[in-house]
């Protein structure tokens, strides 16, 4: 009994996931779309580039607002309706609207763009946007509600709005009797006032959304950082995957000396002399003079290689050699596809020399 809660202890020890997340897993993560960001972020910088853009231009959006107002009270609301008229009101309308609307829209697209790169970087993730059932399941979406996270989200939900309400209250506070002079002051007056103050209540606000949205990305990523955290066994079979499980190694290698002992024994025929131990050694060696300056090792075994070789010789009328010294030196000190090494060139040569005399002796 103790014996098997220690193996569940060791089994639930090592499925914790305690460590950190390996570059690996960072960059599938990443690639499936799940990055720190803090929408936050997003948002102030947003709300903070285009009441700038406001501040700025401001000036000349009002007098084209303005304008569109007094052309239409003065001009458009004298006109005839007919289907002719009601088409050239719409257009001019839509077009006014437009050059004030869609600059306000770049700066937001722009700053959208800006605030997501500084966070992730450049990333594209269509995974992200796959449609998953899964999000569907009410049990699933219950626990997401009610969870940790959510209350966290709420918490600071109702910290922004508390905190926006105060930085607005003040500075309303501060503007309260040109507020309350509102009604005394022409439209164009009273309309600027508003732009005004607008455009002030819109940066402060951002700024104050800036500085509360840092924490919040610092949080965002501990939790990432949290949720794509590894126990031991991932990383151990993470390992595993990218070396290559030992028994698939085990046999891709057993495969590659086939394929290379084939192709060693398709080249034993081609041999000039096999020189053996006799038993254990054996050592193919073709000589070709326009190729090499020495004869060439094209095939060499110990024992059941050895054999295997030697009946290829013998298959094929391949002189074998049997000098022992020889054998046991070529084998240790050249590979299959190396030349002779030069200490044993003049043994070499000897038994090559004893080889052409024989073919000569047969062929004769």
């Amino acid at each position: 009994m103790k014996t098997y809660y220690l193996k569940v202890n060791l089994q639930f020890f090592a499925d914790e996931k305690t460590e950190k997340a390996t570059p690996k897993k960072q960059q599938d993560t990443r690639k499936k779309g799940q990055v720190a960001k803090s929408t936050d972020v997003n948002t102030a910088i947003i709300l903070l580039l285009v009441f700038l853009f406001l501040w700025v231009f401001g000036g000349f959006f009002g007098e084209t607002l303005i304008n569109v107002l007094k052309h239409t009270f003065q001009e458009y609301l004298l006109t005839d309706v007919t289907d002719t008229n009601f088409k050239a009101i719409f257009y001019e309308l839509v077009m006014e609207s437009a050059m004030v609307l869609m600059p306000i829209m770049l700066i937001a697209l722009i700053a959208g763009v800006l605030a997501s790169y500084i966070q992730v970087g450049v990333l594209f993730a269509p995974e992200a946007i796959h449609m998953k059932l899964s999000k569907l399941d009410p049990i699933q979406g219950a626990k997401r509600i009610f969870s940790v996270r959510a209350i966290v989200e709420l918490v600071k939900s109702l910290l922004k709005i508390a905190l926006a309400g105060t930085v607005v209250y003040i500075i309303i506070w501060t503007r309260l009797e040109d507020v309350m002079l509102l009604s005394q002051k022409s439209v164009i007056d009273g309309f600027g006032l508003i732009a005004q103050l607008t455009v002030t209540l819109g940066i402060s606000v951002a700024l104050l959304l800036l500085i509360l949205a840092i924490p919040d990305y610092l949080y965002q990523k501990y939790d990432h950082e949290k949720q794509i955290k590894m126990s031991k066994k991932d990383i151990k079979d993470e390992h595993k995957n990218m070396e290559g499980d030992p028994l698939i190694k085990s046999k891709r290698k057993q495969k590659q000396m086939e394929m290379a002992m084939q192709r060693m024994m398709q080249e034993v025929p081609k041999a000039d002399v096999v020189i053996t131990n006799p038993t254990h050694f054996a050592v193919a060696l073709k000589y070709d003079e326009e190729r090499s300056d020495a004869p060439i090792v094209i095939a060499k075994g110990v024992d059941f290689i050895a054999q295997k070789i030697k009946g290829l010789a013998a298959e094929n009328q391949i002189v074998t050699v049997e000098n022992r010294p020889l054998a046991r030196a070529l084998y240790a000190q050249a590979d299959v596809g190396d030349q002779v090494p030069e200490d044993l060139f003049k043994a070499v040569a000897e038994v090559l020399a004893y080889v052409y005399r024989l073919k000569k002796k047969q062929v004769n």
